[in-house]
């Protein structure tokens, strides 16, 4: 399913009135997060630019053709199970072949007054190793000259690469994708998986060769910039993060873009950073990792990464409670599962954790500090302001389940009326 197959299936928003990338856009996406919004007129640009794609759990499900509650299932097993997608001769992704490459043609959003420059914000980068073979990852880039990018590449799978290669490394930048794609761009698969596989598990896809290298893209990408990662580095930053502050200034690698294929009638995809899509783009992935860890010491049956905690910093964990270790021993699984995660809660199967009143009255009334309680120091997230500079932070875990030691009749909940 393509992106464009994609919002013919769902509900947005349509600006028609003409729209300025630098900052306007932004503003109008905030104001609507949670929608998706199409706008029909941007200024300075043939394209039409559409955000908000992965702004909710609904949308995730009826990409996948999902209910919501299957999301969690449905993505653990495309990670367990990923199945090579089909390579293709042509694809809709080269309709347009532009030689003559000028990033300033494509309507590139800049979302606050700080930010270093306008940036390509949902580009999946893929790119391909000798022995390790095709990587798919999420990296923001931002153009310095009509040809050249400056990306802020992690220290992930892409950064070994780049490290492996020891020079120049071809890479293509898609930009306009379903939802199964980014998803599955956006988790942490062993570097050894191709994350496309993982992909074509959730929703069956196709690949085309590149016009200027022999990497793999999505055929129905909106937009491909092909190019090389290069051995010069520029300064990049500072950039709104997960967290809603912001990302520090690096020196970071400069991509040289040759080339740039479009479908015809291109649609721009935004991802608005620091909103609930950036945060469910993170944590989502995350989730079904904390579930199986969870699974080898008791029996698990929902985890959430909240909004509050930035879709990151904070987790939920739904257990059905068996015996009286349970609870701490889910607190270590899922705190080694996700080691970025700094605070998590646990609480009994009764408990909505999609409910913030719920889970804080589990914790009202079925926790206590002096037993229930597991903190640590070791290290924690990069994206965590409060840490120190190597990243260690204290973490904390709430076991918020019924103490076996009590009859538990007495934190049954009272519903009125029935």
């Amino acid at each position: 399913m393509s992106l464009r197959e994609f919002l013919n299936e769902i509900e947005a928003v349509k600006i028609r009135d003409k729209v300025d990338p630098y900052l306007e856009i932004a503003r109008i996406l905030n104001e609507n997060d949670g929608k998706v919004v199409i706008f029909e007129n941007v200024e300075n640009s043939e394209f039409k630019v559409v955000g908000g794609i992965c702004s909710s759990r609904d949308n995730f499900a009826k990409a996948l053709g999902v209910k919501k509650g299957g999301l969690l299932k449905t993505i653990g097993d495309a990670i367990k199970k990923p199945e090579k997608p089909e390579i293709v001769k042509k694809g809709v992704c080269q309709e347009v072949i532009a030689e003559n490459v000028d990033l300033s043609k494509l309507p590139i959003l800049t979302c606050t007054r700080k930010d270093m420059g306008p940036y390509i914000t949902s580009g999946v980068f893929i790119a391909s190793d000798p022995g390790y073979g095709l990587n798919v990852s999420f990296h923001r880039a931002s153009p310095i000259s009509e040809n050249t990018l400056v990306a802020r590449i992690c220290q992930r799978d892409l950064y070994r690469y780049i490290e492996r290669a020891k020079g120049e490394l071809d890479v293509a930048i898609c930009i306009g994708l379903n939802p199964s794609v980014l998803l599955s761009a956006a988790i942490s698969a062993d570097i050894s998986v191709n994350e496309l596989a993982i992909a074509n598990s959730l929703k069956r896809l196709e690949l085309v060769r590149c016009k200027t290298n022999n990497l793999l893209i999505p055929a129905d990408s909106e937009i491909v910039l092909e190019g090389k990662i290069t051995k010069e580095r520029h300064k990049e930053g500072p950039f709104p993060d997960v967290t809603r502050t912001y990302d520090i200034t690096r020196n970071e690698p400069v991509i040289e873009i040759n080339c740039i294929t479009h479908r015809k009638n291109p649609i721009y995809q935004a991802l608005l950073p620091a909103s609930r899509e950036h945060e469910l783009l993170m944590g989502m992935p995350r989730e079904p990792v904390i579930y199986n860890a969870v699974n080898e010491v008791c029996k698990c049956k929902d985890v959430l990464l909240t909004h509050g905690g930035c879709s990151w910093l904070h987790g939920i964990v739904q257990i059905e409670k068996r015996n009286s270790k349970d609870g701490k021993s889910a607190i270590e699984a899922a705190l080694k599962a996700h080691r970025s995660m700094k605070h998590v809660i646990i609480v009994d199967d009764d408990i909505d954790i999609h409910n913030p009143g719920e889970v804080e009255w589990a914790i009202a009334t079925r926790f206590q500090a002096g037993d229930n309680l597991v903190t640590k120091r070791e290290k924690g997230s990069s994206l965590d302001p409060s840490a120190d500079k190597d990243r260690t932070t204290y973490k904390l875990g709430l076991d918020a389940t019924i103490p076996s030691n009590k009859p538990r009749n007495k934190f049954k909940k009272i519903f009125l009326g029935e």
